[in-house]
């Protein structure tokens, strides 16, 4: 199991861009859906009734996940996602060009190009692009005799009110998840809003997955926000006790599983079967109402 989803706040088009994604992204596809109830919904949600509330998407294998809402929130560059096309294996490597080739050219299409694709003393064919939904891609060739590399790994700029706060951020959540701390490499010198030894690049394993961070080396109009957010899938009630002690910083940004950490990213921390507790009668409501989930009072 996965441990831990991003997920993707959607503006009511969760659909739309499973289908772009589906068609976008290397070896992707619907893994599931779900709906929201048909009644029960509280006035703000009533238009919503019957329609797509999630929408689990699997790229290599490795799951993200769609949140169709409201227009309350959006996506930004300070969280993107690295994918790696892995043509280090001879006569592969046309065929990982061509398929990063090709993604580029729909995420790219209507979309914002932040660093340009062409080849760069990290990759020999990289590119960061924002697509038309607003959610930021990085996409890389892996350098020939590099290790494998995971097919996506979310990775978090700091920039703004969390500038030069990424090794703090590394080191905090390889405790909270029991997690090993992989490669840091440290600006030399000040570089825009970074300073001397904060991080270019660094990267942290967390219950068996690769996130990446960096502190942005320009100023930047954007931070963490609920635009992107981190699911944690816990086992048990004392699981999500433990995780939301300690990644629930701010009581404003508690709501429905929903926190935000001392770093101002944003957690859901939800039982892993969330999907079928709702379904169970006044289960949604109930949730509607709690600030940490409390399992035993979903079932009424």
């Amino acid at each position: 199991m996965q441990k831990i989803i991003p997920s993707i706040w959607c503006s009511g088009n969760a659909d739309e861009m499973a289908e772009f994604y589906r068609a976008a992204l290397p070896a992707a596809r619907i893994a599931q859906a779900e709906k929201y109830p048909s009644e029960g919904l509280p006035e703000f949600q009533r238009s919503m009734a019957g329609k797509t509330i999630t929408i689990d998407l699997e790229v290599g294998g490795y799951r993200l996940n769609l949140l169709n809402g409201g227009d309350e929130f959006a996506p930004n560059p300070s969280i993107s996602f690295m994918l790696d096309f892995d043509g280090t294996r001879g006569d592969e490597r046309d065929d990982a060009r061509a398929e990063l080739d090709r993604t580029w050219a729909m995420l790219a299409d209507d979309g914002q190009v932040m660093i340009p694709l062409g080849e760069y003393p990290y990759s020999p064919w990289y590119g960061w692009v924002q697509d038309s939904f607003g959610v930021s891609w990085q996409l890389m060739l892996a350098n020939p005799g590099g290790a494998p590399r995971p097919p996506v790994v979310p990775s978090l700029m700091f920039c703004g009110p969390n500038q030069n706060r990424a090794d703090d951020a590394l080191t905090t959540y390889a405790e909270v998840f029991g997690g090993t701390r992989g490669t840091t490499a440290a600006y030399a010198e000040p570089t825009g809003p970074a300073g001397a030894g904060a991080v270019m690049f660094g990267d942290v394993e967390l219950a068996g997955q690769w996130f990446a961070a960096m502190d942005s080396g320009t100023d930047q109009d954007f931070t963490f926000s609920e635009g992107i957010s981190l699911i944690v899938q816990c086992d048990s009630q004392d699981e999500i006790d433990r995780f939301w002690n300690v990644l629930s910083q701010d009581p404003a940004a508690e709501q429905c599983g929903w926190c935000r950490d001392a770093f101002g990213v944003s957690w859901q921390v939800v039982p892993k079967n969330i999907g079928e507790l709702l379904k169970a009668p006044g289960a949604f409501p109930a949730m509607l109402q709690m600030k940490k989930i409390v399992i035993a009072d979903l079932h009424g």
